[in-house]
């Protein structure tokens, strides 16, 4: 049987071919609106709970959501790294692997699931008790856990689902899927929590029933599709094949422990920003919103370019994913300039969508300042990291991950805290910095032509110039 793919009747956008900018921007745009949507509907659970609850049910659903968050981690992490093996097995053109990835991707993630969903339920006490959460919320928070944990299984299976689609080169897709969830979860906190008064279990429900949703329009994309995906209702299918889950595991941990050590650093820097009083810790709350917003382009860029890369290079296109870096770099580059020139020009009008109180404005100008480094290191860093990720390279990106999330980011606060004295500036200018080491060591691997010699993950058709 004829294992290789047709240009015809295919998923997705082929991502070797076309005008390399076009290709690039519409491939990331729906990855951006993806990440936007998902920032704003993950923020209704606790402005719907603190509006008509209070404070005990807003510390309930904070802390009750720490599970949530590491699911979450584990499936984007799993996810990612399906979807630059798929990305590589459809340059490659090979859908026999495609089909067995596909299936254990699918069956890896209901495992994984279903073991934190069964560990959360029996030990949620103990989870909470770790969580230091205060008594008075406990109940709350109870409640919180509990239903969310049902969600698991449905995040793993999004999460899947969209690493499968944009390794295909399919971006809009998932977009549309966060959508339904982002309709549904606003809708059902109003109703379950304002109207019917569940408190955090009323959010749970509403947060669970969106990612049902979510999970069940991406698989019933993947089912209208399934002689592209070759999905059958078969226990073969399900098969875990170990060749193939092996690639998986290189690709997901070292992603997982990569975001793992920079969340860490991430609240070991807020919690210092948090010891010089309410007006620094507002200015770096409201800070942190808007650099949000600027990274998650950056972000969803390297996605794209990822994928692209990671088409082109299983294609044998060596040139088309130099091309891309390049091409990355000048995005990268624009978005940079335009959110920096927002932060100097304008620095008191964007923390004034926030706050109104006059340190904290005075405060935030300070912090925009230093944010125009963090958004041109991202820009830096954006780029040669997709190359990385894009060809595999998942030691490299592991140890890139660790030198960002840990060794830059703590040492050079200390450095400016110990050495300079600059207080809680200290922590903003170790957030700032931390990229730029392993942007560095990203662009000499890539300027080095190291990538054209490694073994890919995938076996390549012939080389194209």
């Amino acid at each position: 049987m004829d294992t290789r793919m047709t240009r015809g009747n295919r998923v997705g956008k082929d991502l070797t071919s076309g005008s390399i900018l076009p290709t690039l921007l519409n491939f990331a745009l729906p990855i951006v609106l993806t990440n936007l949507i998902q920032q704003v509907y993950s923020m209704v659970d606790l402005a719907v709970i603190g509006q008509f609850v209070g404070n005990e049910g807003t510390v309930g659903v904070s802390i009750g959501g720490e599970l949530a968050d590491i699911g979450t981690m584990m499936a984007t992490a799993f996810g990612a790294g399906g979807q630059i093996y798929i990305a590589q097995l459809v340059g490659a053109g090979d859908r026999k692997t495609l089909k067995q990835t596909i299936g254990t991707l699918l069956s890896w993630m209901f495992l994984m699931s279903a073991c934190m969903c069964a560990a959360a339920i029996g030990f949620h006490h103990v989870l909470l008790q770790w969580l230091n959460c205060p008594e008075e919320a406990y109940t709350q928070a109870r409640a919180y856990l509990m239903i969310t944990a049902l969600g698991l299984p449905f995040i793993c299976g999004y999460n899947a689902i969209c690493g499968i689609l944009r390794g295909m080169g399919e971006s809009k897709q998932p977009m549309y899927f966060i959508m339904v969830a982002a309709v549904v979860n606003i809708v059902l906190d109003i109703l379950l929590v304002a109207v019917f008064k569940l408190e955090a279990a009323g959010t749970a429900i509403a947060t669970v029933i969106s990612q049902i949703g979510a999970f069940a329009a991406s698989f019933l994309f993947l089912y209208r599709n399934r002689e592209y995906f070759g999905f059958e209702w078969k226990l073969s299918y399900f098969r875990i094949r170990w060749d193939c889950l092996k690639v998986i595991l290189k690709l997901g941990i070292p992603k997982l422990i990569q975001t793992v050590c920079i969340q860490f650093t991430l609240l070991w820097c807020n919690s210092n920003i948090n010891s010089y009083g309410i007006t620094v810790s507002a200015t770096n709350g409201i800070g942190n919103k808007l650099q949000k917003m600027v990274i998650m382009f950056t972000i969803s860029l390297e996605t794209a370019a990822s994928s692209m890369i990671g088409q082109s290079l299983g294609a044998g296109n060596q040139e088309r994913a130099r091309k891309t870096v390049w091409t990355s770099m000048r995005c990268a580059l624009v978005v940079a300039t335009v959110g920096s020139a927002l932060a100097l020009l304008f620095p008191k009008q964007l923390f004034r969508l926030f706050t109104s109180e006059p340190d904290v404005l005075e405060y935030g100008v300070i912090y925009l300042r230093v944010l125009v480094i963090t958004f041109f290191s991202a820009a830096y860093m954006t780029p040669f990291a997709s190359m990385v990720t894009g060809s595999g390279f998942a030691s490299m990106s592991f140890a890139l991950g660790i030198m960002d999330g840990v060794v830059f980011r703590v040492g050079f606060s200390l450095l400016f805290l110990h050495v300079f004295d600059l207080g809680a500036v200290s922590f903003f200018l170790g957030n700032a910095l931390a990229r730029v080491a392993p942007g560095t060591i990203s662009m000499v691997y890539f300027l080095s032509g190291k990538w054209r010699t490694r073994k890919l993950l995938v076996k390549t058709k012939a080389p194209q110039s």
